[in-house]
């Protein structure tokens, strides 16, 4: 299964680029100021050949220049033919005009006249470098002038730049090739070198940490670390947590004996006990916390729901991690790199780890999928279930994103994780595939139907085999139990112990169990009880004057399958039959809108209005 965060570099190999690049950008360096400099003496020493070449020819040219053009060109003959790497010479009247030059210098000719033409102009000689089409030249241009110091002609002294271009193009290869082999070896003395010095003790100290941590080990460091205070303070620390840990099996063994409620105290008492050191994953569709912006900043808003309600005290309770959709439009300027965030505010107890969708695959894997074909489905409510094979695709790929990040929050430790609810169905399977050591359970919330009906699902058996990769289901009633085992019995070759209410599927075990689900002890909330609650119920009565009148009070969500219309039906009812009890009796409906992007809650919601 791909990750979605890019993977690191092993710190050994990190350290060796980072050696090696700043050696290889200081050889790089150093390469090219030397070939820079043997190239400008390379040039120096085709200035030197040219003026001597100027000072032999000049007395001879000068001569030569009292003659009329054609008897000074014939003068000058074969003189000014060139050999490798000089490619001729030119001679001019002072007023530009060419006499004689050599005969490889025919296509050079309008770049030779500029070069003449600025040589006039200039008190100096005038030297430069071209680069042709097909080649480089250099040219040494000087003025001939008589013993006043008047212009008789120009001579122009042409070489050829080849040789030298050559020469530093091979300097520069074999800079790369003995640059690139001497890197390759230093980055390879460098990694061997912290992988032995630093790296494999380090991964050795933290495997023993984890060892340590998790109970599986009572030894001391075996390796010595890289730093010698590190391995006095390992010991010290292994030697507290020894300590701590044995001083929490005290503490749990006397919380349990001292709680017989389920309060938070016995609660944190009995997952450190049964979790022995292994991280709580807890993942679900719905978040305990999401942020909405208002007012251009984010607030904390809490999402109604049973789930929420009962598993948020647990993971108070765990310090686990909670891995869920983030659905809040201000949820990602909450998160960190990790997309994680320490929650509750004002007690931070766990970490939220957010999933995000887009507004696309939420619809089809969560309105769509799940709350317009699994709902209604398992409810059994006279309501058609819709299913969608676009919807399914949605449905798998999201359950795959939130199997992914499961695996990135375990990482290589040992973890129970527990799938909540029908949106994540597939989950336990997709997590077994990767990591078979990990405990996984699957609760069921809503009710498991029987197998006739759950047959109408196009993806049953999907489904199932997702389901079934759970180490442990659960549902609310021993009913959804039954009904559960007779649909694996119907629609797979699974194997099944009825007297033990266990699946062996696909070469995993799996238990069936009812869970009837709780929530958190009323002490615990710090709702009042005995004297305080009678008192407040007095002055509320007072406060809305409510005597003598009898108050029903229901919290709901506004769904199809909670009978709200039939609730105010029946009130309606049981005032028309029994009328002395109208001006005495009241009900009082909270209704928490919910998913309204399905057209069957918008139309429930417009019935009750």
């Amino acid at each position: 299964m791909s990750s979605e965060t890019s993977p690191r570099l092993p710190n050994a190999l990190r350290m060796g680029l980072l050696v090696t690049g700043l050696m290889g950008l200081l050889m790089g360096a150093l390469a090219w100021f030397q070939v820079e400099r043997e190239r400008t003496t390379d040039l120096d020493e085709l200035d030197r050949r040219a003026y001597v070449l100027v000072h032999q020819m000049a007395y001879s040219i000068q001569a030569i220049l009292k003659l009329p053009d054609k008897e000074a060109a014939a003068a000058l003959g074969s003189t000014l033919e060139g050999y490798r790497p000089l490619i001729g010479l030119a001679v001019y009247r002072p007023d530009g005009r060419l006499i004689a030059e050599g005969p490889d210098l025919a296509e050079f000719s309008s770049e030779l006249k500029q070069t003449v033409i600025q040589a006039i102009k200039e008190p100096k000689d005038v030297v430069k470098v071209l680069k042709m089409p097909t080649t480089q030249i250099h040219i040494v241009t000087s003025v001939i002038r008589t013993a006043e110091g008047q212009p008789e002609g120009v001579l122009a002294v042409v070489h050829d730049l080849t040789d030298v271009v050559e020469r530093a193009r091979n300097r520069r290869q074999q800079f790369a090739l003995w640059g690139s082999v001497i890197i390759l070896l230093l980055l390879t003395v460098v990694v061997a070198g912290a992988w032995l010095l630093y790296d494999r003790p380090l991964n050795r100290m933290a495997e023993w940490m984890r060892q340590l941590r998790t109970g599986e080990t009572d030894e001391l460091l075996p390796v010595d670390p890289p730093v010698a205070r590190l391995a006095t303070e390992s010991d010290r620390l292994a030697a507290t947590l020894r300590a701590k840990q044995a001083a929490t099996q005290k503490q749990v063994q006397q919380a349990k004996s001292a709680h017989p409620i389920w309060s938070r105290n016995r609660w944190r008492a009995h997952l450190s006990d049964c979790l022995r050191g292994s991280h709580l994953l807890l993942v679900s569709h719905r978040e305990p916390y999401l942020h909405e912006l208002q007012d251009g900043q984010p607030r904390l808003v809490t999402p109604a729901g049973g789930l929420v309600a009962a598993l948020d005290p647990i993971m108070r309770a765990s310090n686990g991690v909670w891995i869920a959709h983030g659905a809040g439009n201000a949820d990602r300027r909450t998160v960190d790199a990790r997309d994680r965030l320490m929650v509750p505010p004002d007690d931070p107890s766990y970490i939220l780890r957010r999933v995000w969708l887009t507004r696309e695959e939420e619809h089809g894997y969560y309105h769509g999928f799940a709350n317009e074909g699994l709902w209604p489905l398992c409810h059994r409510v006279y309501e058609r279930p819709v299913f969608r094979p676009h919807n399914w695709e949605y449905y798998a790929r999201i359950n795959r994103r939130f199997a992914e990040a499961v695996l990135q929050e375990a990482g290589s430790d040992p973890a129970v994780v527990l799938v909540h609810d029908y949106q994540l169905a597939l989950v336990p399977r997709l997590i077994k595939e990767v990591r078979p050591d990990l405990r996984v359970g699957l609760f069921w919330y809503i009710p498991w139907p029987d197998a006739e009906t759950f047959c109408i699902c196009p993806w049953r058996n999907e489904l199932l085999s997702g389901m079934l990769g759970a180490d442990l289901i659960g549902f609310h009633l021993q009913q959804y139990c039954n009904h559960f085992m007779e649909t694996v019995d119907r629609l797979t070759d699974a194997r099944l112990d009825w007297d033990h209410f266990s699946i062996d599927a696909q070469g995993h075990h799996s238990q069936v169990r009812p869970f009837p689900i709780g929530v958190e002890n009323k002490m615990d909330q710090s709702i009042p009880t005995g004297v305080i609650l009678a008192q407040r119920l007095a002055d509320l009565r007072d406060r809305h004057s409510l005597e003598n009148l009898r108050v029903a009070v229901g919290v709901d969500r506004i769904d199809y399958i909670k009978g709200l219309p039939e609730r105010f039906n029946a009130v309606a009812r049981f005032l028309e039959r029994y009328p002395q009890h109208r001006g005495r009796f009241t009900l009082v409906q909270l209704g928490v809108p919910s998913r309204m992007h399905i057209r069957r809650y918008r139309d429930h919601l417009n019935e009750l209005e």
